[in-house]
């Protein structure tokens, strides 16, 4: 379980990373089991644009042109993140939240083009 402080510093380090105004980034308490980053669209969003797709005109014809958000919940109880908290650099953090970040894009198919590239040249990178 992370204090106030350490989920302010670990919110801070994943909104450095994701550096998108359209994902809210907040801390939850998951189970340990649970994956290290969820991202999910919020259910009035997704059926406004899924009414959009399917031709609703009027008022649902201008959410479709709306930009997608995005919640990001960092599972505080997760290993990964007491492992970005003690990184040693702030460089090493930021890398590592980036990664968690991309592979919760990945599950759900939201990485693609130049982002999918970079996380697969960071995957290299880290592991190597």
């Amino acid at each position: 379980v992370l204090s106030k402080d350490e989920q302010e510093k670990i919110k801070t380090i994943f909104e450095k990373a994701i550096s998108n105004k359209n994902m809210t980034v907040a801390v939850e308490s998951l189970s340990t089991d649970e994956l290290p980053v969820v991202i999910t669209m919020s259910e009035w969003m997704r059926r406004m644009k899924d009414m959009s797709r399917t031709g609703g005109g009027g008022m649902y014809g201008f959410m479709g042109n709306m930009p997608d958000s995005y919640n990001v919940a960092i599972n505080g109880n997760h290993a990964l993140v007491q492992k970005i908290l003690k990184a040693e650099t702030e460089e090493h953090k930021t890398k590592l939240a980036k990664q968690v970040y991309d592979l919760a894009l990945l599950s759900q198919n939201l990485l693609t083009g130049a982002d999918l590239t970079n996380f697969i040249k960071r995957s290299v990178e880290l592991v190597g």
